[in-house]
């Protein structure tokens, strides 16, 4: 995995984010990956080409949220998620990682071991869901 922090944004990233975080906002979200001290974005590489990306924030102690994850659609279900949660944990010593994530990604985040939490309905119509992974 290596990190993406050089502009412009490659299209394969700009299709990844895009599963992440709504359309419009993508070039502001991969500025605030560039600039920030306690942002960091990575790319999964297959054969020359980002299948996936997960986007972190930083918040000391050992901990860190995950802001963004995404995998292409032809390359779900080989593991490549749990692998970037791999890699973040041991590159950056964590021992808890959040995130908050829909009902769809629930069972994404139970099966890599985050316990999960019901936030209730955030948004009209929305239920959200706090998922933790402390070692």
């Amino acid at each position: 995995m290596k990190e993406m922090k050089s502009p412009p944004i490659q299209p394969n990233l700009r299709k990844l984010l895009s599963f992440a975080t709504s359309e419009r906002n993508i070039e502001r979200e991969y500025g605030l990956y560039i600039q920030s001290p306690v942002l960091a974005l990575y790319g999964y590489d297959f054969e020359d080409e980002v299948v996936g990306c997960i986007g972190i924030e930083l918040l000391g102690l050992k901990r860190c949220e995950i802001k963004h994850i995404a995998v292409s659609p032809n390359h779900r279900g080989q593991g490549i998620g749990s692998k970037m949660i791999s890699f973040i944990k041991v590159k950056h010593s964590l021992t808890s990682i959040f995130a908050e994530t829909d009902k769809e990604a629930v069972n994404f985040y139970k099966n890599c071991g985050f316990k999960i939490k019901s936030l209730g309905e955030k948004y009209p119509g929305v239920e959200r869901f706090q998922c933790i992974l402390e070692s």
